[in-house]
C-alpha cells in the first residue's frame, strides 16, 4: 500500500492533512454559528455556507491559471499565508451587528481565496511526481493514499469542534443543548464556534512547518512547463497535436459537468444533513452505539484496519505476527476508551460530520485492495466508469435517508426539534456516501492530473475545483427548500439528480474513454 510510493507524497499528504484539519474544524460549526450569533434561519445560513463552499472550490481555477505562470511552489506558499490572516480574521471576537458580519463575510472571503491558491495546486505537485515513469503504474493508489491523509484531518475536527464548544459552555456554566434559544446561551455558544477558528490558525502553522521541511523531496515536481522552457531543461514533456489537446479538454469539461450534480448531493454534510440531526436525531445515545461518538476510539479502530492488512502484506513470519499483535493491542485501546465512556452520552449535530472521513480512512486500504486485483486481472473500471457508479451509489445514500423520513413532521410544520430517530440512520447515509466518494473523488482528481495536456495542468485542476464550486453552491437549494417542502421531496430531489447524472455518465463513457487515450 505504501511501499514504492516517492517520499514526496507523504510530505505533500502531510501538509494537507494539518490544513484540511483547520478547515474542517471551521466547517462542522460554521452554519450553526451563523444561526446562534446572527440569529439566520436554515435558509439564510445554508445560502451563506453554500456560497463559500463555491468560493472555496471555484478559486482553484483561479490559483491554477495563475500558477501555470508563475509556479505551483509560490501560489501554494501564498495560499498559506492568505488562509492564516482569513482564519484570523474569523477567530478574532466581535458582536453581532454589522462588525461581526463584516469580519465573519471578509474571512471566509480570504479562506476561500487562500484556498483556491493552495489547493489545486497542492494536488497538481502529487500528480507531477507520478509523470516520472518509475511511478506511473502508482498514480490511482497515491491519490487514493493522498485523499486518506486529507480525510485523517477531517476526521478529528468535528471532536475538537465538539470539545472546545462544550469547554468554552461549561466555563460560563453551560451545558449544549440545540434547542435553547435563550440569549445569554446562544452569546456563549456563538463564543464557543469562534474559537474554532483559532485551531485553524495552529493547524497551518504545522502545514507549513511540512510543506517547507520537507521540500527538497518533491521539489523537482515543482515545475511547469513554462519554467522547464525558461530553464532549458531536457526533462522530456509529453507534446500533444492541437486536436488531441481539444478532445482531452472536452474529455475533461463533460466529466466535471456531470459531477457537479455529486458535489451538490454530497455536500449536505454541513447544511441538511446537520439539520436533519439537529431537528429529528436523537442525541441521547446509549449502548454500544456510545463509540460511534468517540472519536479516539475510531481512530483506533482506522489504524487497526491498516495493521490488518499489514498482516497479510508483511513478507516474514515475525512481520505478520507484529502486525496481528499491533492489531490486536489497537482494537483493545479502541474498546478501552468506550468503556470509560459515560452512558448515555450526549452528541451534538456536529458529531455526525466526522463519519464521513472515518469511513474514507478506514475503507480505503479495501477500495485500493479492490481495484487492485481487478488492475492484475485487467478488469479494473476506467476513472469515468467509477465515476458513474458513485453516482448511483450517492442515489442509493439519500434513499436511506429518504426511508428513515417517512412519518416525520415537515420541517416547516415542526415547532423545535422531534428528536425520535436513531443515529444510525445518518450514520448509514455518511456510510454509502462514502462509498460513492471513493469511486468518484480520489479517481477524478487522478484522472484529471493523468489526461491534462502539460501546459494546462494548474487549469484543468482548478476546473475540477470549479465544477466542485458550482456543485457546492447548489447545495444550498435542499436548505432553501428546508421549510418550503415536505421531508422526502427534499431528498428525492437529489436522488434523481444523482440517477440522471449517472444515466449521462455511462452514455458519454465511450467518448471520454477514447478522447483520454488518445
Amino acid at each position: 500500500m505504501f511501499k514504492n510510493q516517492p517520499k514526496g507524497l507523504f510530505a505533500l499528504a502531510l501538509a494537507n492533512t494539518g490544513e484540511r484539519f483547520g478547515y474542517y474544524t471551521m466547517l462542522a460549526i460554521l452554519a450553526l454559528l451563523m444561526q446562534a450569533k446572527f440569529g439566520w434561519d436554515e435558509a439564510a445560513a445554508g445560502q451563506v455556507y453554500a456560497i463559500f463552499l463555491a468560493g472555496v472550490y471555484f478559486m482553484p481555477l483561479v490559483g491554477g491559471i495563475l500558477a501555470d505562470k508563475i509556479g505551483y511552489g509560490k501560489c501554494v506558499l501564498t495560499g498559506f499565508a492568505v488562509m492564516f490572516i482569513g482564519y484570523l480574521a474569523l477567530a478574532i471576537p466581535t458582536d453581532s451587528g454589522l462588525t461581526g458580519k463584516i469580519a465573519m463575510l471578509g474571512g471566509l472571503a480570504l479562506v476561500a481565496v487562500g484556498t483556491g491558491l493552495f489547493k489545486g495546486n497542492l494536488q497538481v505537485l502529487v500528480g507531477n511526481l507520478y509523470d516520472d515513469p518509475q511511478y506511473a503504474s502508482k498514480r490511482d493508489s497515491a491519490f487514493s493514499l493522498f485523499y486518506m491523509a486529507i480525510n485523517i484531518g477531517a476526521m478529528f475536527a468535528p471532536a475538537v469542534a465538539k470539545w472546545m464548544t462544550n469547554w468554552y459552555l461549561s466555563g460560563k456554566g453551560f451545558v449544549y443543548d440545540a434547542a435553547c434559544q435563550e440569549p445569554a446561551y446562544l452569546e456563549a455558544l456563538s463564543g464557543a464556534y469562534g474559537l474554532c477558528f483559532a485551531v485553524a490558525c495552529v493547524s497551518l502553522i504545522f502545514s507549513v512547518a511540512i510543506y517547507l521541511g520537507c521540500r527538497k523531496w518533491f521539489a523537482h515536481a515543482d515545475v511547469n512547463t513554462k519554467q522547464k522552457a525558461d530553464n532549458g531543461s531536457s526533462a522530456p514533456v509529453q507534446e500533444l497535436t492541437p486536436k488531441q489537446t481539444k478532445d482531452r479538454i472536452v474529455a475533461l469539461l463533460l466529466v466535471f459537468a456531470v459531477v457537479i450534480f455529486f458535489w451538490m448531493a454530497f455536500h449536505q454534510n454541513g447544511s441538511a444533513l446537520t439539520f436533519f440531526a439537529k431537528n429529528y436525531t436523537n442525541l441521547e445515545v446509549g449502548g454500544v452505539s456510545r463509540i460511534w461518538f468517540n472519536i479516539g476510539s475510531l481512530a483506533l479502530i482506522a489504524a487497526a484496519v491498516y495493521a490488518l492488512f499489514s498482516v497479510f502484506q508483511s513478507n516474514s513470519v515475525k512481520g505478520k505476527g507484529i502486525s496481528a499483535a499491533v492489531t490486536a493491542l489497537l482494537l483493545g485501546g479502541a474498546y478501552a476508551l468506550y468503556s470509560f465512556m459515560p452512558d448515555p452520552i450526549h452528541a451534538q449535530p456536529s458529531d455526525f460530520q466526522q463519519f464521513n472521513p472515518f469511513f474514507v480512512v478506514a475503507l480505503t486500504p479495501f477500495s485500493m485492495a479492490i481495484f487492485g486485483a481487478l488492475a492484475n486481472k485487467g478488469k479494473e473500471p476506467s476513472a469515468p466508469k467509477k465515476i458513474a457508479l458513485g453516482m448511483l451509489v450517492a442515489a442509493l445514500g439519500f434513499v436511506i435517508i429518504t426511508l428513515a423520513s417517512f412519518g416525520l413532521t415537515s420541517p416547516k410544520d415542526l415547532q423545535g426539534t422531534q428528536s425520535i430517530l436513531s443515529p444510525y440512520w445518518l450514520i448509514s447515509t455518511y456510510l454509502t456516501l462514502t462509498f460513492a466518494e471513493l469511486l468518484l473523488s480520489p479517481m477524478g482528481i487522478s484522472f484529471v492530473s493523468k489526461v491534462a495536456p502539460p501546459k494546462y495542468k494548474g487549469m484543468m485542476m482548478g476546473c475540477w475545483f470549479a465544477a466542485t464550486a458550482i456543485g457546492n453552491y447548489l447545495s444550498s437549494i435542499p436548505s432553501l427548500l428546508w421549510n418550503k417542502i415536505p421531508l422526502m421531496a427534499n431528498w428525492g430531489i437529489l436522488i434523481a439528480l444523482c440517477l440522471i447524472s449517472a444515466i449521462v455518465m455511462f452514455s458519454i463513457m465511450k467518448k471520454i474513454e477514447n478522447a483520454t487515450n488518445n
